[in-house]
């Protein structure tokens, strides 16, 4: 090399000498020449509150310092839901998740070269084939939320009407998405109010017309409660609409699968099945649909053949999405699924096992009531719903309670004391869903209710 030839830095490719190098080529004399069509009094004039470039072991304090202040399920005793759970992950999940055949992997384009990565989606899906009572699932989707969003428009599209009817149960954020996806396509959604914590059926039966292409409920609920699935198939087809279940998978290890209650589509969120709550996500949704149905779902299918010597193998089968067929032919615009998330979720159920699956739903059962009981007794305090209930189950606070201010001073004494349902509807002000899982001792539940009692 040259003397006279700029050094360049391996890893760090915006040198100064690179940015020259740059401008040169576009023809301007320094970065600000870049924003010249932009005014001078919109942006912004001076220094960025931001420090200085750090270190690798200054940026490592720094980021070490900001997870601290996270309050996370091992630090904290987690009475907390609403979607995202406190499960016990067996360890060999996140092995099997590391390894760098799967890790690496993306999405499975070279499938005469993913033939692992092609057994591992198709293994999900006969996975949640199983648990839902369906007859097709697909290769997993984002969330849970936005399987639910799906679906709706899968069953606009399968009957060709516009009007969806979902139930005031469904986790409001999910709604919210419904919303956002059904403004999209020109949908019109229905909300059906909720009693005693399930879906008002009176109300049900009055908002399902002729033009109704399917009701979407969820079960157990936002509230905690288990709908009468039974009670609401006939309400649902009634003039020939679909009916759309969102379902915590672990609960389908006691509860009847939806399939065979007659959903026709079910949908659900695969972070209870050994995923990490991530503080949040990543999480991996999954659908499953009637044989009726398939050629509609978003996303992608996996299926076992055999090749001309007979060898078993696996193949993408179908893709309606648009990077794959016709824009106006798609089902959906869902690009990618959660393959590693999937995987850790199919680890789970092949290591549980049937047995494994009922009795750890059993474990959330009895345990969550239990709780139920300790804390409804604390004086002022009360069930708020009589419906029966899985593994969340909503309190009803004293009328004076201020929650937020409660749940602050629980966190300080080590709880994550539920989800506040007045934050997302002002009219369930004074309600907690609290959330017990099979990590929750008799220890714990009885020392949150004493705390709980301390401060109300």
């Amino acid at each position: 090399m040259s003397n006279t030839q700029p050094i360049r830095h391996r890893y760090l490719p915006m040198t100064p000498a690179d940015q020259e190098e740059m401008l040169g080529t576009i023809g301007a004399d320094s970065i600000e020449d870049l924003f010249a069509d932009i005014p001078k009094d919109v942006r912004f004039q001076g220094t960025l509150p931001v420090s200085s470039a750090l270190d690798e072991a200054a940026l490592l304090r720094h980021l070490k310092i900001l997870a601290g202040r996270n309050a996370d399920s091992e630090r904290y005793v987690s009475f907390l839901g609403a979607g995202i759970y406190d499960h016990h992950i067996p360890v060999v999940i996140g092995h099997m998740l590391s390894r760098s055949e799967f890790y690496t992997a993306y999405t499975p384009y070279q499938a005469e070269i993913s033939q692992g990565e092609l057994q591992a989606i198709f293994e999900f899906q006969s996975y949640i084939c199983e648990l839902t009572g369906m007859a097709v699932a697909n290769a997993s989707m984002y969330d849970g939320a936005t399987a639910l969003a799906e679906a709706g428009a899968l069953a606009c599209g399968a009957v060709q009407r516009r009007r969806l009817a979902v139930s005031q149960g469904v986790h409001p954020e999910a709604r919210e998405i419904l919303r956002t996806t059904a403004r999209g396509l020109g949908l019109e959604v229905v909300e059906v109010p909720c009693r005693d914590g399930v879906t008002d059926l009176e109300a049900l039966r009055a908002a399902v017309t002729p033009e109704t292409a399917a009701v979407l409920v969820q079960s157990p609920n936002f509230f905690g409660c288990v709908e009468n699935l039974r009670a609401i198939e006939p309400a649902a087809h009634t003039h020939g609409g679909l009916l759309a279940v969102s379902v915590n998978p672990l609960s389908l290890g006691l509860l009847e699968a939806p399939g065979r209650l007659g959903a026709d589509i079910v949908t659900g969120d695969a972070q209870p099945l050994g995923l990490s709550a991530s503080l949040g996500g990543p999480t991996c949704g999954f659908f499953a649909v009637t044989s009726a149905l398939m050629r509609r779902m978003p996303g992608r299918i996996v299926g076992q053949t055999t090749d001309r010597e007979g060898r078993r193998g696996f193949v993408l089968t179908l893709q309606t999405r648009e990077q794959h067929i016709r824009r106006e032919r798609a089902t959906s615009n869902i690009c990618s699924n959660q393959a590693l998330l999937a995987l850790g979720a199919s680890v789970y159920l092949s290591l549980m096992g049937r047995e494994g699956i009922a009795e750890t739903a059993r474990l959330n059962l009895h345990k969550a009531h239990y709780a139920a009981g300790v804390l409804s007794r604390i004086p002022g305090v009360s069930l708020a719903y009589g419906s029966p209930f899985f593994n969340e189950f909503t309190l009803r606070l004293p009328e004076e309670t201020d929650v937020p201010a409660l749940r602050r001073s629980l966190l300080q004494d080590g709880y994550l004391a539920g989800h506040d349902l007045g934050s997302a509807d002002p009219a369930l002000q004074g309600l907690l869903l609290i959330a017990v899982t099979e990590r929750r001792t008799r220890e714990e539940i009885d020392a949150f209710a004493r705390r709980l009692e301390a401060y109300l």
